[in-house]
C-alpha cells in the first residue's frame, strides 16, 4: 500500500520510498525515511496536498510524491 491509498486517521510504518534521486532526498529530508510512523491527517477534496504526522511534525505532500512512499498498515 501506498501513502497515496491510506486514508485520513489511519497510521502506518514506511517500508520503502520507491524513488531515486532529487525527489527521494526531499522526501527523506523531510524525516520521512524507512521504519518511520506516519499518520494521514486529512486530505484536500481532490487528495492534494495530503496532511501527515511524522515524528510529531505535520507535513504536506503533494499525491506524487505520497504515491512512491510505501507504507505498512
Amino acid at each position: 500500500m501506498t501513502l497515496k491509498e491510506m486514508k485520513p486517521g489511519q497510521s502506518g510504518q514506511v517500508l520503502s520510498i520507491g524513488e531515486s534521486g532529487p525527489l527521494k532526498r526531499r522526501i527523506m529530508d523531510m524525516g520521512i525515511t524507512p521504519g518511520v510512523a506516519v499518520k494521514v491527517i486529512k486530505m484536500a477534496p481532490l487528495g492534494d496536498p495530503i496532511e501527515i504526522n511524522v515524528r510529531g511534525y505535520e507535513l504536506s505532500l503533494r499525491k506524487e510524491e505520497a504515491a512512491r512512499i510505501e507504507v505498512q498498515v
